[in-house]
């Protein structure tokens, strides 16, 4: 019982941000009149509070060892923000809610998962809670853009206040319920650190993880452009994209089972193989087969990614919520640094497909990396 309470918690954080994070730029500018300009302002502003409050509420809750009481006001701060924003008169008023209110409320996915490992998770039960994270992606977009279709770009807050009483309810069985019976205690990675902090192999750590993220993010958002470029319909982009975070779902709990067989970092390296193999497909494939025929290892790739990577990082930082908000942060990273993937892919010649090109490059220099670290932790 309490077990399914974390993986319909799983479902319900993540319909969180499936429900507003797509929908954010168009509210933006159809309910309150914002320009291109304003829309990347305002949404610059949103993540760097976000960045902030990624590791302030998560540190606080390591230190009263309590995430489910601050899982609680984040949903709590979700339901006031989907009010603050019907009502919100004005751009501004709306980035100040976005910040005092947003930010704060987008950690409960966060304490979640710390949540979930301060229980004594195993990797594959953290993968199976994950993947409702990613089911919610699949689900949510579609719903939020059918709604606000029929009802009006405003109507998301509803769908936001509607999840976010979801997610109360469901915090608070989960703050009466106690521990989560998942097991003794946590699960260290064969190849993590000692418990004390090495923050020189966080930081690298991270910034492998922020790389991954970019090119994963950097693709996803040529995705449509790159498909006109083929002369083919957008609608197959949706398929592509559908596609992969359909099989996602299955990825990750394949991957939780094969966390009990081999290590995070092994697993990582043959995910970053996959990614490279992905990308290179897709950048010299030259057609719309190659590119759905992909999709099975972008999937895999991407299921390594998100879920390897948050275990990998809560048995290197022995503190779950800051742990967990130190991953958040390196994919908040990738997204800002996806923009110069971007950039420099589509000024190698190639156009758009140049960007999965420069995708693969960077996701050999995250192999390296990955490897050394693999080869440290074997020495």
């Amino acid at each position: 019982m309490r077990r399914s309470l974390t993986m319909a918690a799983g479902l319900g954080w993540g319909l969180q941000f499936a429900f507003l994070s797509p929908a954010l730029a168009l509210v933006l500018v159809s309910v309150f009149g914002a320009s291109d300009a304003q829309v990347g302002l305002v949404l610059a502003i949103a993540n760097a509070a976000g960045l902030a409050a990624s590791i302030v509420l998560p540190l606080l809750a390591d230190r009263a060892r309590d995430y489910v009481r601050p899982m609680i006001l984040c949903a709590v701060l979700t339901l006031v923000l989907a009010g603050a924003l019907s009502l919100a008169p004005s751009l501004v008023w709306a980035t100040v809610a976005l910040v005092v209110l947003g930010a704060p409320a987008g950690v409960g996915n966060a304490l979640l998962f710390a949540h979930v490992r301060h229980s004594g998770a195993t990797t594959a039960e953290t993968m199976n809670v994950r993947a409702a994270v990613s089911f919610a992606w699949v689900a949510g977009p579609p719903i939020a853009s059918f709604v606000m279709a029929a009802a009006g770009p405003r109507s998301v807050f509803a769908l936001l206040a509607g999840v976010a009483l979801y997610n109360l309810v469901l915090a608070v069985l989960l703050a009466r319920g106690g521990r989560v019976p998942v097991g003794e205690r946590p699960e260290v990675s064969p190849d993590a650190p000692p418990a004390r902090v090495h923050w020189a192999i966080v930081v690298t750590v991270m910034a492998v993880f922020a790389v991954l993220q970019a090119t994963n993010t950097a693709g996803v958002a040529v995705m449509n452009l790159l498909v006109t470029t083929m002369g083919e319909s957008i609608a197959w982009a949706g398929v592509a994209l559908g596609l992969a975070a359909g099989l996602e779902v299955p990825a990750l709990i394949l991957i939780g089972r094969l966390g009990h067989r081999f290590s995070a970092l092994s697993l990582l390296m043959a995910g970053c193989v996959v990614g490279a193999t992905y990308y290179g497909l897709v950048a010299f494939g030259h057609g719309l087969v190659p590119l759905l025929a992909g999709q099975l290892l972008n999937a895999a790739f991407y299921a390594v990614v998100a879920g390897i990577g948050l275990t990998y990082f809560q048995g290197i930082v022995d503190r779950p919520g800051l742990a967990t908000g130190l991953y958040m942060n390196a994919s908040r990273l990738g997204s800002i640094f996806s923009g110069a993937i971007i950039a420099g892919g589509t000024a190698t010649g190639l156009g758009y497909a140049g960007v999965y090109a420069l995708n693969g490059v960077l996701t050999v220099v995250a192999l390296a990396v990955v490897t050394v670290l693999r080869l440290r932790a074997k020495s």
